[in-house]
């Protein structure tokens, strides 16, 4: 399976090690080492949240929450992925199919290409983005260490992610280990889930490209000007493109709805307990180093959401465009057997190619403006109780 032009390196090199990407070897071992390490941090976090319950503020509580349900939220979308490994597999022989067949036209292969470019970038620029959240998120230790090499006292260095490990931290060569792991394990974290979002955009866009062509085939055998007279052949050749881009959209549907839903539930939850957060520690003395700490993870909450919600509309609107392309053409003074087939094509085109939240409602830039309000009002009732 060649799939090199249709999705970038980035992301098959992150799926590759986290066991997504088909036909690698070991697969089953990658899958459980990451399910092995995913269940032991969530345990020692969790675990160090019911110890220390009662000596943690309200803010303080809420912080160390988000970063533990961050991690559930992620193997929460690998096992997802992991389940529904054949679907991807079929979306990436589609898409190499589309690849293989781009070189018809000059204008198939120069939207094509340009797509391809398009979610290149959008993988570095996700890359970078999470590359820098994780550093800032970990530069509270980078301080700490400092004021403590200062003050000579070991006995309250902190972590980058609270644990409660089985283990004594404290010692010197123990604690830089512990440190070392937990900050390239959260970089690569931070990298597949960051990749996941950007596999989303690469479906939508190489799926935009082809609606695109699809387009430009319908207005080219039904100019606004000249004879009507297409070949029954490439009228067939119209509707079985349109049938490949529905089922490709059903196949992107079925992968990505359950994940959808847990992007809706956990970055509401994620939102408004690190906006509580950053308001929280206004006012406080370490309030700068608590908003670096959180802001660009804040940040990359409603990115994330923002991101699920416009493909979700990006991809009805484009889907609703194959009608409208059709309907302006001159498909009318064509023969009766041909119209008939158009107009097939513009009814089924009403019927708006999507993404689901869990099968429940779509995605749209509205359920973002929803996910923003129902953040905002929890944020009022944690104050409230604060």
């Amino acid at each position: 399976m060649k799939v090199e032009n249709a999705v970038s390196q980035a992301i098959e090199i992150c799926l590759r090690i986290f066991g997504i990407w088909p036909n690698i070897s070991c697969v089953l071992l990658r899958r459980l080492f990451w399910i092995v390490t995913l269940v032991l941090q969530q345990a020692f976090q969790y675990r160090y949240i019911i110890m220390h319950f009662h000596l943690f503020e309200f803010d303080e509580m809420t912080k160390i929450l988000s970063a533990a349900l961050a991690y559930t939220i992620l193997l929460a979308k690998l096992v997802i992925f992991w389940y529904k490994q054949r679907k991807f597999n079929t979306i990436l022989t589609m898409m190499a199919a589309d690849w293989g067949e781009r070189s018809n036209t000059k204008f198939s292969m120069s939207v094509m290409t340009c797509n391809a470019k398009l979610s290149r970038r959008f993988a570095n620029i996700t890359v970078i983005l999470y590359v820098a959240n994780v550093t800032l998120f970990s530069s509270k230790i980078l301080v700490k260490h400092a004021d403590d090499d200062i003050a000579s006292n070991v006995s309250t260095r902190l972590l980058i992610q609270e644990m409660d490990l089985p283990f004594d931290v404290n010692r010197r060569f123990v604690y830089e280990s512990v440190i070392i792991v937990q900050f390239l394990h959260l970089q690569l974290c931070g990298y597949i889930v960051g990749i996941l979002n950007v596999l989303l955009i690469n479906l939508i866009l190489h799926i935009s490209g082809q609606i695109d062509i699809l387009r430009k085939s319908v207005t080219e055998i039904f100019p606004k000007e000249g004879k009507c007279s297409p070949s029954r052949s490439v009228v067939k050749e119209i509707i079985k493109k349109h049938q490949k881009v529905i089922i490709f959209s059903e196949h992107i549907e079925d992968l990505y709805s359950y994940i959808a839903l847990v992007v809706f539930v956990s970055d509401t939850l994620m939102i408004c307990f690190l906006g509580f957060t950053i308001v929280a520690s206004i006012g406080q003395p370490n309030a700068s180093e608590i908003i670096i700490n959180n802001l660009v993870f804040y940040l990359v909450m409603n990115i994330e959401a923002f991101v699920f919600c416009f493909a979700g509309e990006y991809l009805s609107a484009k889907s609703k465009s194959i009608g409208d392309d059709a309907y302006d053409s001159l498909w009318y003074k064509s023969n009766s057997r041909d119209s008939r087939i158009i107009l097939l094509l513009i009814m089924r085109s009403q019927n708006q190619l999507t993404i689901t939240i869990g099968k429940i409602m779509n995605l749209s830039l509205e359920q973002f403006s929803s996910i923003q309000k129902a953040s905002a009002s929890y944020m009022s009732v944690l104050f409230a109780m604060y």
